[in-house]
């Protein structure tokens, strides 16, 4: 069976672009495939994922199987062997509690990438074909 997991992500997130390129260092034996959401192709080449849904919640598939939200993270770091960091969102407690703080990190991704690249410079620049926005709604807030 592949052993390989396929990542859905949200490409105009600037930190689900890091938390990616992050994942990818570790990835030696190429078992992360990285999908972009925003790709012209995306529903003809995968019309198994409902673009919709997979921005509101991280989708993966792993083996035949759709993984959501902080399963695909789990099983990432797992495959780069990583997963020691990452085990205890799998305990009964931590899943449930990591799971209802993950919704609020993935409905708010974009603000909280904003205040975290502009307070601490943690994360990537909202960047569209190359110019850089203060300001997540892409207004007329150039850098």
């Amino acid at each position: 069976m592949n052993n390989q997991l396929t990542i859905f992500y949200d490409g105009s997130c600037p930190l689900c672009n890091l938390e990616m390129q992050k994942l990818k260092q570790f990835d030696n034996n190429n078992r992360i495939v990285l999908v972009n959401l925003h790709q012209e192709s995306f529903t003809t080449n995968f019309p198994n994922i409902d673009p919709d849904k997979a921005m509101k919640i991280l989708h993966g598939e792993y083996q035949g199987k759709i993984l959501k939200a902080l399963d695909v993270t789990h099983r990432a770091w797992t495959l780069v062997g990583r997963g020691t960091f990452v085990a205890p969102l799998q305990l009964p407690i931590i899943k449930q509690l990591a799971h209802g703080i993950y919704l609020i990190l993935a409905k708010y991704r974009h603000p909280i990438s904003n205040f975290l690249y502009q307070c601490f410079g943690i994360g990537n620049n909202i960047c569209i074909e190359g110019v850089c926005y203060a300001k997540s709604n892409h207004s007329h807030h150039r850098r």
